[in-house]
């Protein structure tokens, strides 16, 4: 826990407008459009950073079958707030989530925060021959 801050999985407690203004200008996301983010929302389990105050300060998502795969996705905490422990406390929080417990895989995607998701048991792909991807990096665009 870290003080004055909070994280929900209530959809509800999402400020969409905040995500998708900081999702849309990402490195992985860049120009994604309105509706097809607001449907990636609504299919995956949310995590919100939350202030005091209710304000957005991070994020993350897991699309997952709860049953056997999740893939992370969108994390972030706003440039103000980092150096604080809140990547920590939200990793912490989604690994322990129930409905990410007992599955086989867990993946994500990262450019620069390798170090992070190693405190949680992340390492580069095993067996990076067996997976494939299909992949339109401009589709935004």
């Amino acid at each position: 826990m870290v003080p004055g801050f909070h994280i929900s999985t209530n959809i509800r407690d999402i400020d969409v407008d905040a995500v998708y203004s900081f999702i849309s200008s990402s490195y992985w996301s860049e120009n994604i459009p309105r509706e097809t983010f607001t449907r990636a929302l609504e299919n995956s389990l949310c995590f919100a950073i939350l202030d005091k105050q209710n304000s957005q300060i991070g994020f993350a998502r897991a699309v997952t079958d709860r049953a056997t795969f999740a893939y992370l996705a969108d994390i972030y905490v706003l440039e103000a707030y980092r150096g604080r422990g809140l990547s920590k406390w939200l990793m912490e929080i989604i690994m322990a989530h129930p409905d990410l417990q007992g599955l086989r895989r867990i993946s994500l995607a990262t450019r620069d925060a390798h170090g992070l998701y190693e405190q949680y048991g992340f390492t580069p792909l095993s067996r990076p021959e067996m997976l494939m991807e299909l992949w339109n990096p401009t589709i935004y665009q």
